[in-house]
C-alpha cells in the first residue's frame, strides 16, 4: 500500500515537473526609465501641469484679493450691493474649483494628456513583452514595478534587459 501511495505521489510530480509554467518578471518602471520618449512625455506633461497650476494659482490670488476687497468695503455697502458683490465671489470662487477639477480631476484634461502622451510608450513596451514573450513561450510575465509585489525574484528571471533590447535601447546603470 505504502508502495502504490509512493508510486502515485511520484507520477504527480512529474507529472507537475513537466506541466511547470515558464514565466519571466519585468519591471516597466525600470524600462519606461530608460525610454527617451517616456522621458519628454513626463517632461512635457509636467510643463502643461505647472502652466495649469499657474493659471489656477492667478485666479485664486484674484479670489483672494476680491475677498479682502469685500472684507474691507462691506461696511459700507447697501444690502443690495452686499448681495451682488457675495455672488460675485461665490461665481468667481465656483470658477477656480470648477478650473481645478477640469485641468486635475478624475479624468480631467492631465488625465487626457497623460493618455495622449504616455499611452502610445507603454503601447510599445507591451507589444515588446508580447514579442519576447511569444518568442520564447512564456505561460506569464510578472510586472514587479506596481501592483504584484515580488517578494523575490531571482536576477536571472528578470527580462528588463531584453525588453529594452527589443525597443532597441542601450541601458547604462
Amino acid at each position: 500500500m505504502k508502495r502504490i501511495v509512493f508510486l502515485i505521489a511520484m507520477a504527480t510530480f512529474a507529472t507537475l515537473s513537466v506541466n511547470a509554467q515558464k514565466y519571466a518578471i519585468i519591471d516597466t518602471r525600470y524600462i519606461l526609465d530608460k525610454m527617451p520618449e517616456y522621458k519628454d512625455a513626463e517632461k512635457k506633461l509636467q510643463m502643461v501641469s505647472e502652466q495649469w497650476q499657474k493659471e489656477i494659482d492667478q485666479k485664486q490670488a484674484d479670489l483672494d484679493k476680491m475677498y479682502k476687497d469685500y472684507d474691507a468695503e462691506q461696511f459700507m455697502l447697501s444690502d443690495e450691493l452686499k448681495k451682488k458683490r457675495e455672488d460675485e465671489l461665490f461665481n468667481r470662487e465656483k470658477e477656480v474649483r470648477d478650473l481645478q477639477k477640469k485641468r486635475f480631476g478624475y479624468e480631467g484634461d492631465l488625465f487626457k494628456e497623460r493618455q495622449k502622451l504616455v499611452k502610445p510608450v507603454q503601447d510599445k513596451v507591451y507589444n515588446a513583452v508580447q514579442k519576447i514573450a511569444a518568442a520564447r513561450a512564456y505561460d506569464f510575465v510578472l510586472d514587479k514595478s506596481e501592483g504584484i509585489t515580488v517578494i523575490f525574484a531571482d536576477p536571472k528571471l528578470d527580462k528588463s534587459q531584453d525588453v529594452l533590447n527589443e525597443l532597441g535601447i542601450k541601458a547604462t546603470n
